[in-house]
């Protein structure tokens, strides 16, 4: 199993709807891709007016990330109104391998 990472920061007055507009696009694709296995989206109050907002995602491999990412998996993906929320992002995902999982 493979942990896929991100973060980016909005204005913390959008954070709620920045976190259901990535419900919509995101998380969506996540669960229309074969291979996902969830995923879950955290925020944090920065106490400066800025949210700070991350997704990680499950996946059964690498290659099944390449049916929501594309060929460049370390690449993060964008969508179209990202831009209108996002004040900073980071434009690659970090993967770990999954060495033990409770669950």
């Amino acid at each position: 199993m493979i942990a896929r990472m991100w973060r980016g920061w909005v204005r913390t007055d959008q954070a709620e709807a920045y976190v259901a507009y990535i419900e919509r696009t995101g998380l969506a694709a996540y669960r229309a891709t074969p291979g996902d296995l969830g995923a879950q989206m955290w925020t944090r109050d920065l106490g400066d007016g800025r949210s700070e907002v991350s997704t990680v995602s499950w996946w059964e491999s690498a290659e099944v990330i390449r049916g929501f990412a594309g060929e460049d998996i370390d690449r993060a993906v964008f969508y179209p109104e990202d831009d209108d929320y996002l004040i900073e992002r980071e434009l690659s995902v970090t993967h770990h391998s999954v060495a033990r999982d409770c669950g």
